[in-house]
């Protein structure tokens, strides 16, 4: 028996998003969610990331159980790709199962999975696990936190979560639940640090109503409210609204419509008939009279509020005095993306709300004062940072110095380093692949960052292509043909091509040999002196 207690970190240390951890012990593991990551920008054509779980696979026998803390992408979007590789039995509360359900049945695995619907204050025996699952508030109803007692000691695993004092369904984080693990004595605790280097404390999800009452009592025409698809509890508070301003709401795409029925059927969303429509229904509706809740909020391209802002949706566009509501925070690194958006729904005629212009959304996540009294509550002996970027991290080992934490005792680390306990005392261990693994279309893992550096340069700087046919004597017979693209303007390509063809002429004539790469060095360098720019250079020889 190795009495070794091992946390591994695959996902959300490191970065805000696709969060995954692994708890292993006595040769069995328990796993804590399964999320994806958005692309940055610059990561060219790639839809969505996930975590590098292949550690997980080589070790699939020893796997007891998956827990999903709560149902939103960051937490559950891998879901999918997790059971193509691993067969396990998976824990969640109604709500988040029911949006994992919406996930498996568009992939077809709903049949294969084993689910569990657990609920807040249950306690569930995996293994040499004891997980207790308490309530936290968070922006989506029916999110828990963990106390996972080991052989090792108690662990408080902590997920998304802020002590909002008026949540919106009346159930605020378990205060008790956090002193009573206190008093068991807790070895470690993992915990959220989304917004660690915001001072303060996370306002209550309620101060959204005002808000939302004050801009549709001034909108005048149609009203659009982009979100996340999982923001069940923002679902509620439009309908809410809505109701009473007079007004209908449909939702809008295939997520936003599916987990608004599931949620509806499970009891966690109040869609009265006179109120909710569909959007055929609504847009023979006048505009004053209509709300339409979408997804988009993050300004993907593809979403919803990509194509309005494009132009190309295909069952309305915006019209000249719609009010657009953002009800969400740019995920970091994304801000670009949006406020391009922003500005080209503005382009068409839209007045375009968002955070801080108006209180249209509040973060989910604890803030520094909350974070205090989550370690006040806890006690805990170690500290290891959660779900953020290597910034927020260091920022919450910071907080938790300041509210009295010996820096010893504090262990900031990314994703792939394995951290142990052995009779109670944390140490590193061994570094384990923690990285991207790109998802483009069906491709899962094929896309490498050689690729999507690839990408970059041919966004940038386009891409040259010369092709070579040569004699068996290494002798050109025709004069090189060179295509450009996405790296020069067609009225001022012709001089610059034939100083280019000359060029390479005059290379391949006096070439001792390895003519391609030369070739290739030839071009690469004269369109830098000439140009200042670096385009891709593709060489083609044919030998005739």
């Amino acid at each position: 028996m190795n009495n070794t207690f091992r946390i591994i970190p695959l996902g959300g240390l490191g970065e805000v998003g696709k969060n995954m951890m692994a708890y292993e012990y006595d040769d069995q593991i328990l796993v804590v969610d399964t999320g994806i990551m958005f692309p940055s920008n610059d990561m060219l054509g790639i839809d969505y990331i996930i975590p590098d779980f292949e550690y997980l696979v080589e070790h699939r026998d020893k796997i007891c159980g998956i827990v999903i803390t709560h149902g939103h992408e960051d937490h559950t979007g891998a879901i999918t790709h997790v059971l193509e590789e691993i067969d396990a039995p998976i824990y969640a509360t109604r709500l988040t199962l029911g949006l994992v359900e919406v996930k498996l049945a568009r992939s077809g695995l709903l049949q294969k999975a084993d689910l569990h619907a657990i609920n807040a204050g249950d306690t569930l025996q995996l293994g040499p696990f004891t997980v207790e699952f308490f309530h936290v508030s968070h922006s989506i109803p029916d999110a828990v936190g963990l106390g996972i007692t080991t052989p090792a000691g108690l662990i408080v695993h902590t997920g998304d979560y802020k002590f909002d004092p008026t949540p919106v369904d009346g159930w605020a984080t378990d205060f008790a639940k956090l002193a009573e693990f206190s008093s068991r004595g807790v070895m470690a605790l993992l915990a959220d640090s989304t917004n660690a280097d915001k001072p303060g404390w996370t306002p209550s999800e309620r101060v959204i109503a005002p808000a939302f009452d004050k801009v549709f009592s001034e909108a005048k025409g149609r009203i659009i409210v982009a979100s996340f698809a999982s923001l069940i509890s923002r679902m509620q508070q439009v309908i809410d609204a809505a109701e009473r301003h007079g007004r209908k709401v449909a939702f809008v795409g295939y997520s936003m419509e599916n987990n608004s029925k599931m949620a509806s059927k499970l009891g966690y969303l109040n869609t009265p008939t006179e109120t909710v429509i569909s959007l055929d229904q609504a847009l023979q509706l006048p505009p004053e009279e209509i709300v339409l809740m979408a997804t988009g909020s993050q300004g993907e391209p593809s979403s919803m509020m990509g194509r309005l802002s494009m132009g190309t949706n295909r069952r309305f566009s915006i019209n000249e005095g719609d009010t657009i509501i953002l009800s969400s925070h740019p995920i970091p690194g994304n801000e670009e993306v949006i406020y391009k958006t922003i500005n080209r729904l503005f382009r068409r005629g839209a007045n375009v709300l968002y955070d801080p212009l108006t209180a249209v959304h509040v973060s989910g996540h604890a803030k520094q004062d909350e974070m205090t009294l989550m370690l006040h509550l806890v006690k805990p002996k170690y500290l290891i940072p959660m779900h953020g970027e290597l910034r927020h991290l260091r920022q919450h080992a910071v907080i938790a110095q300041n509210a009295g934490m010996s820096p010893e005792n504090i262990e900031v680390v990314e994703n792939g380093q394995i951290i142990e306990f052995t009779d109670g005392e944390l140490k590193l261990g061994d570094r384990i692949p923690g990285g991207y693994i790109f998802v483009d279309g069906s491709r899962v893992g094929e896309i490498g960052p050689s690729v999507v550096r690839e990408r970059e340069a041919l966004a940038r700087d386009g891409v040259v292509l010369v092709s070579l046919v040569l004699d068996h004597g290494g002798r050109l017979i025709e004069l090189p043909e060179i295509i450009t693209r996405g790296f020069i303007y067609k009225h001022e390509a012709d001089e610059l091509m034939d100083a280019v063809s000359e060029r390479i002429v005059e290379t391949v004539k006096s070439s001792p040999g390895n003519i391609h790469d030369q070739v290739v060095q030839t071009v690469r360098s004269f369109l830098y002196n000439e140009t200042k720019s670096r385009p891709m250079v593709l060489v083609t020889l044919s030998w005739v």
